[in-house]
């Protein structure tokens, strides 16, 4: 049975390979490698080092989770709370689920679960990312409600 939960240190090396499989998925796709770099550097960097788990997880404003296939890990998902003004907006840094792992809800799990703590935290909304032209993102994301709100247009210099 799929679900997900909070990682925990022991899940610190898997979810490093997860996150290096990620990695390695964008690199393939359009933006991908700035986006590695600039949208989710400072927590692929965490996740790839001993103790970056730890780290992530001793801050309240930041939620790592796993997903699971029969209590194993297939996949992660991080996201943190970000201040906008008055109001606080729900961050999905990540979402992945190893190809093994797609299509029987664990993603969907995943990302139920840090909607739920972003609506307990008193969110006013949920942000996440899809690359252009990654449409199973794209509908993964509109399956679970969410439209675009901003498209994010970029000129390359060299």
């Amino acid at each position: 049975m799929e679900g997900a939960r909070l990682a925990a240190r022991a899940d610190a090396d898997r979810c490093a390979e997860l996150c290096q499989q990620a990695l390695a998925e964008l690199e393939h796709q359009r933006g991908g490698s700035l986006y590695a770099r600039r949208e989710t550097g400072v927590v692929v960097k965490a996740l790839l080092r001993p103790g970056g788990l730890d780290g992530l997880q001793a801050s309240s404003r930041r939620r790592v989770l796993v997903g699971t296939i029969d209590d194993t890990v297939v996949g992660i998902a991080v996201g943190h709370l970000d201040d906008v003004g008055e109001a606080l907006l729900g961050v999905v840094d990540g979402c992945y689920v190893e190809q093994q792992g797609r299509g029987v809800g664990v993603g969907r799990a995943l990302l139920d679960a840090l909607v739920s703590w972003f609506a307990a935290s008193a969110c006013r909304g949920v942000d996440a990312t899809a690359l252009p032209g990654d449409r199973r993102t794209k509908n993964f994301y509109e399956a679970a409600g969410f439209k675009a709100r901003l498209l994010t247009v970029h000129h390359t210099l060299r």
